[in-house]
């Protein structure tokens, strides 16, 4: 029975590049799958985006393509990813630019795009946002992205084409580990029973280093060798489903029952009714089996008719948050961060009355000030001050940071190490979409 191998390059936008390499060069793969982006990654992609049409793909995309393609052109390993965020046209060129410059003559990359939706967006105007419960219309700040939850089509379209590399832009995170075995195996777009199955090898996969122990570490509780060097998992799958999860020997982590027990639960509020563009899939009767040494025997997904609409993600331009820290140490830190607290909520208030939706302050702190283990008090021997404000304008924003620096001279004695910071924040509304609205569709560049 035919085989293939599909291994995790990545669980998040910013995740090390190393256990990614190590799978390639030593994990026999046919495929390995970067899962990059989360709910608000590819609202920020498009914010960059709207700055510069040149860019909206993952910021490590470069630094990740510049040692991955060559190695995975080598050793004949596909390469999936939603690296190309809100951007994926430009993310391709970017790593035809990459193929050329390492002399990979015949690399085929392609990018699967039909995932924005924004230009039909007002269609949608009246739909309810699951978080607010009211009408999208009613956001409180100005939409900047809407895009969908695409499948599986794209990938396979672009895979039949002869993509060695396929990035997309919006995509579920299990359909850039599900693509491949629908392409390989022939698998059809309504056998819910195998579609199922393929999600949840997605789902064990598409979190990298999770699923091998590093979200599972709990020292003295579920202690986990290795974490320095962890390494991700792989999966080995038969044309039928049946499959097997692991790693490459010698890599960090483990891979157990407990791990994958941990990791199928994972951000899912039903396991008997998981929903995804391809499927809605059934984990409640999985099982799994330690099957010797870092190697997991895993069955009983399944799977159901998919639904005819699709999660969508809008981003919106929602408010500032502007925050500034400032540490104090030595006898009577706790009392002076105590006062310096009252004085900014004191000044705040004077030079912004009402202003501020929302204000925290905070007394945080252990180790970082005194390196001598002798160094203690009967109350903490260091705290640091923080103080964050969000508002509908920067310059309301701005005022907390700059009165937390203002402590330097005009509060509590000692105040050292003050930063400041202020940043736009482009927020997350979900709604549901038509299925018909959304078409992918295919560009396949070839170096």
């Amino acid at each position: 029975m035919k085989t293939i191998r599909i291994g995790s390059g990545a669980g998040y936008a910013g995740d090390r590049l190393e256990p990614s390499l190590e799978l390639i060069e030593k994990g026999n793969l046919d495929y390995i799958s970067y899962e990059c982006l989360a709910e608000r990654t590819i609202a920020l992609g498009n914010q960059a985006k709207l700055k510069d049409p040149g860019k909206g793909y993952n910021s490590l995309l470069e630094y990740r393509m510049e040692r991955a393609l060559p190695l995975a052109w080598e050793k004949k390993v596909k390469v999936i990813t939603n690296m190309g965020s809100a951007n994926p046209r430009a993310a391709a060129k970017k790593c035809v630019e990459i193929a050329k410059k390492h002399g990979l003559d015949g690399m085929k990359i392609a990018c699967v795009t039909g995932d924005d939706i924004l230009p039909i967006i007002d269609r949608y105007m009246d739909t309810e946002v699951w978080e607010t419960h009211e009408p999208l219309s009613k956001l409180p700040g100005k939409i900047v992205s809407a895009n969908a939850y695409m499948g599986v089509e794209g990938i396979v379209k672009a895979l039949r084409g002869g993509a060695d590399v396929v990035i997309t832009g919006r995509v579920s995170d299990p359909a850039i580990f599900l693509a491949p075995l629908v392409y390989e195996f022939g698998w059809a777009e309504d056998d819910w029973d195998k579609l199922g199955k393929g999600t949840m090898i997605g789902h064990l996969l598409e979190c990298g280093g999770q699923a091998t122990g590093g979200y599972f570490a709990d020292p003295g509780k579920k202690d986990v060798p290795g974490l320095g060097h962890l390494g991700f998992p792989l999966i080995e799958v038969q044309e039928d489903g049946s499959f097997f999860i692991t790693k490459v020997p010698g890599s960090g982590g483990i891979v157990t029952r407990e791990t994958c027990s941990e990791q199928i639960v994972y951000e899912i509020h039903d396991p008997e009714n998981y929903f995804t563009p391809d499927v809605v899939a059934n984990f409640k009767q999985v099982k799994f089996v330690q099957d010797g040494p870092d190697k997991v025997l895993v069955s009983g997904g399944t799977g159901k008719e998919r639904t005819n609409t699709l999660k969508c993600s809008i981003g919106y331009m929602d408010c500032y948050i502007g925050d500034g820290e400032i540490s104090y140490g030595g006898p009577g830190c706790l009392e002076r961060g105590k006062l310096a607290l009252e004085i900014l909520r004191e000044r705040l208030e004077l030079v912004a009355p009402g202003q501020f939706d929302e204000l925290k302050f905070d007394l945080i702190g252990c180790n970082s000030l005194y390196w001598n283990p002798g160094f203690r008090y009967n109350e903490p021997s260091e705290l640091r001050v923080r103080c964050a404000g969000r508002a509908k304008t920067r310059a309301i924003a701005e005022l907390v940071p700059n009165e937390v620096e203002a402590l330097y001279t005009n509060g509590p004695a000692g105040g050292c190490g003050a930063v400041k910071r202020t940043r736009e924040i482009v927020s997350v509304a979900s709604i549901l979409i038509d299925r018909n609205d959304v078409h992918p569709a295919v560009e396949v560049f070839t170096v």
